[in-house]
């Protein structure tokens, strides 16, 4: 059988060996990588920039963009028919096409934020190797902490102040190479795309330019988020404490309210700020693209405005663009309210993705027919668990989980001051 047969229903002329080739896990590959780059983009607010308001998420959105960082490669490795040979991307590097330098511009990447972590951090790897190390008797658990931050130090124990700043320097350093280099890893996703010559609806040099803009939406609204359900989890942990030792302080739990809504509020502004300009450039190129009326056109049209109309201007514009825009805008933001648009966000940026990849390879070459992706909801075999919904959600859930591995090593919060 075909690769694409199984989810590809086609309607008049379509040639024979037209299918709809890339599924979902391409969808959630530029998805994934746009995550990455946003949430470094963030972080980078604060380290490159000094915007001192986003201080206490910027830590967070660090750690998060390095849980992010393996899961973007997870839907490629699904998507390929040959999973093994993988490993040519990243031990042959070349610039001889878009896809043979994602080996460069990955490894570079990895490097820039695995380098900027520990710079941040190393006063805690620091202090708790040592305080693991003065302990005479130490269990499983603790002698494998003290090994783990033992060599997380790499050697380097100097904590004086001469030292600190020194990291200070290293990490704004960093976190300015890394701006360029996280808009390129996610730029090159949309050049792939744009530089199709074959396809009316992905040939547009705006189009690298459109991901790396929706790429930051997408990546901030996610640090939201996950911002907002990790400091409604401490609260709900301080809450249930102070029930059960009622003479625990109150203190803390206003605390941390305090915190998360100062830091949801400040970056709310830059959200929105991001979310004007990719809005603005995708509708420009809507725009161009009827005022030009090539060739395509008229297919093109029928797929905007027609077959695709729901997922356009509906789910992606309506409830992905408009909704949230108006959610952040209305006064006296409540931390509900920026939960509901920062999902509404993300779910934008996922359809415009769905209508850039599926969209892309809905209409037939002949410029006469039409093909639809039926998502596999139920795996019937490996080909349907990879390329279906339980393929999608595997690599929706896994930053989630490297997320926690990794808060278990690097603390989220505390009044640590490396950076």
């Amino acid at each position: 059988m075909v690769h694409g047969e199984l989810w590809t229903v086609k309607e008049f002329f379509v040639y024979p060996n037209e299918y709809i080739y890339w599924s979902i896990q391409i969808v959630m590959y530029p998805f994934m990588t746009g995550l990455v780059a946003g949430a470094f983009v963030l972080s980078s607010l604060y380290h490159v920039f000094g915007i001192k308001q986003l201080k206490d998420i910027a830590r967070f959105s660090l750690v998060f963009s390095f849980a992010l960082l393996p899961v973007a490669m997870m839907p490629l490795m699904l998507h390929l028919q040959q999973p093994l040979r993988n490993y040519e991307v990243m031990a042959t590097p070349h610039f001889t096409s878009a896809i043979a330098a994602f080996g460069i511009v990955f490894s570079t990447y990895a490097m820039i934020v695995a380098s900027e972590l520990w710079f941040v951090y190393r006063k805690h790897f620091v202090e708790t190797a040592l305080s693991l190390g003065r302990k005479t008797h130490k269990g499983p658990v603790e002698f494998f902490r003290y090994l783990l931050f033992s060599a997380l130090t790499l050697g380097a124990y100097d904590v004086s102040g001469e030292a600190l700043h020194k990291d200070e320097k290293a990490v704004k350093v960093l976190a300015g190479v890394g701006i360029p280099v996280a808009c390129f890893l996610h730029g090159y996703a949309g050049f792939i795309f744009g530089s199709v010559k074959a396809n009316a609806l992905w040939m547009t040099p705006l189009m690298p330019v459109i991901f790396i803009c929706s790429a930051v939406v997408s990546g901030i609204a996610l640090c939201m988020l996950t911002y907002i359900l990790t400091m409604e989890i401490r609260k709900f942990i301080v809450g249930w404490k102070r029930k059960r030792y009622p003479t625990l302080s109150s203190q803390e739990e206003s605390q941390i309210k305090s915190v998360e809504a100062h830091v949801v509020n400040i970056t709310s502004r830059y959200l929105l700020m991001f979310m004007i300009l990719a809005i603005t450039l995708e509708l420009l190129d809507l725009i161009f693209r009827g005022y030009t009326a090539v060739k395509s056109w008229d297919i093109l049209r029928n797929l905007i405005y027609g077959k695709d109309f729901t997922n356009i201007f509906i789910l992606q514009y309506g409830l992905g663009n408009l909704l949230p825009f108006i959610l952040f805008l209305l006064p006296r933001l409540t931390i509900k309210r920026a939960a509901l648009g920062s999902m509404l966000m993300l779910m934008g940026v996922f359809m415009m993705r769905w209508n850039v990849v599926i969209g892309g390879q809905s209409f037939s070459s002949s410029f006469a027919g039409f093909m639809h992706y039926h998502l596999p909801l139920i795996p019937h075999d490996l080909e349907t668990l990879k390329e279906g919904l339980v393929g999608a959600l595997a690599v929706g859930a896994m930053p989630f989980i490297l997320f926690w591995i990794l808060a278990k090593i690097f603390p989220l919060f505390g009044e640590e001051k490396s950076s």
